[in-house]
């Protein structure tokens, strides 16, 4: 009993505490109406307006929002913890972009750079928070997304990430996650990155499908490609067989050779189980993992997160493909029960589309 009176006094000063400082906080109203923490904000609401106009037609989910977030991964990722490596979340990927694209794991990012690059030299940031802010914009683009944190102020990049750094989906999980632990992420981030996948394409694994979704939902940010990785595959969706993909469940789906390995190691199956139908989990970790991401290598930052658009909530619920039940489920974790409660479509199994407008 006098636990459960310590507890709910402590609880009752934090709170009062919180109020506090949420009081002590000064709001700023911009010039163009927006209400910001940060004076040093404000010249970003007008931009954020540009890039949803110039680059996301508007605010859509589509290919450019996906490419975005893929291009602000490659560009952090290219760090060390250890050192010797890139600047991080530095931008080097948009101005060194002749050297970078030539890496064989940036394969496919050249469209993306090619339509940021004019909308970034209009804006006057630096390169590394155009990259930076414009994947926390198309992201936002998509329902069940979470609020991406955008931290402003970095500097213009020094020189171009090394080759080497960005996993492949012809990596092994060992490979794969060491790469990861050198840029300073756990197994538990390096599967809650991976969420971003529920919105992503690719578009050389086989080039003859250019577009071809790793989910069946690819608009919408949410818990289905977790799902999907773990059934069984039956067919290939493209020109047969290609390095970096496995056997797809879904016509016109890819389920990539990393991505299923991943949900079968040991070292991370759990991880990745415990993500189906678990939206808040998905959001939350995929939140904390990439405020990691996009400030690596990364110094004296002023929080702008509230320029982000919000994102629209996931209506859900997830469930398997026509003609798929829990029996096609390729569960590799005793540990975390799988989800009993998912429902089946109708009909036949269904053909995805490609990502509009790969």
């Amino acid at each position: 009993m006098a636990f459960a009176r310590l507890a709910a006094i402590i609880s009752i000063a934090l709170a009062a505490s919180q109020a506090v400082n949420a009081a002590l906080t000064k709001r700023v109203t911009c010039a163009t109406g927006q209400v910001t923490a940060n004076a040093a904000c404000c010249k970003l609401f007008p931009i954020v307006q540009k890039i949803q106009t110039d680059l996301f037609d508007g605010g859509e989910c589509g290919e450019e929002a996906h490419s975005a977030l893929r291009l602000s991964f490659h560009d952090a990722i290219g760090f060390s913890i250890h050192g010797g490596k890139g600047g991080g979340a530095d931008g080097s990927i948009l101005i060194f972009n002749s050297t970078e694209l030539a890496f064989h794991a940036n394969g496919g990012i050249d469209d993306i750079t090619a339509r940021q690059f004019p909308v970034f030299q209009e804006t006057g940031l630096t390169a590394g928070d155009f990259v930076h802010l414009a994947a926390a914009i198309g992201t936002a683009n998509c329902p069940g997304a979470p609020r991406l944190q955008f931290m402003f102020g970095r500097p213009p990049p020094l020189a171009p990430a090394p080759d080497l750094t960005v996993p492949e989906p012809t990596d092994s999980v060992t490979s794969i996650l060491a790469r990861f632990a050198d840029a300073g992420f756990s197994p538990a981030e390096a599967v809650a990155l991976l969420s971003s996948h529920t919105i992503a394409a690719a578009d050389v694994v086989d080039p003859t499908i250019p577009g071809t979704p790793f989910d069946s939902t690819v608009g919408t940010f949410d818990t289905q490609v977790f799902l999907e990785v773990l059934l069984k595959g039956r067919l290939f969706p493209g020109n047969g067989s290609q390095p970096g993909e496995v056997l797809s469940p879904l016509a016109g789906e890819m389920r990539l050779q990393s991505d299923f390995a991943i949900s079968q190691d040991p070292r991370t199956a759990c991880l990745w189980q415990g993500m189906v139908n678990n939206q808040n989990l998905m959001m939350n970790s995929f939140k904390a993992a990439m405020a990691k991401l996009q400030v690596l290598g990364q110094r004296n930052l002023i929080d702008c997160s509230d320029v982000v658009p919000i994102p629209k909530t996931f209506t859900g619920p997830i469930k398997f493909p026509a003609s798929f039940s829990r029996a096609d489920v390729q569960a590799a974790c005793a540990a975390t029960p799988f989800p009993n409660n998912i429902a089946t479509v109708a009909g036949p199994a269904p053909t995805v589309a490609p990502v509009p407008g790969s």
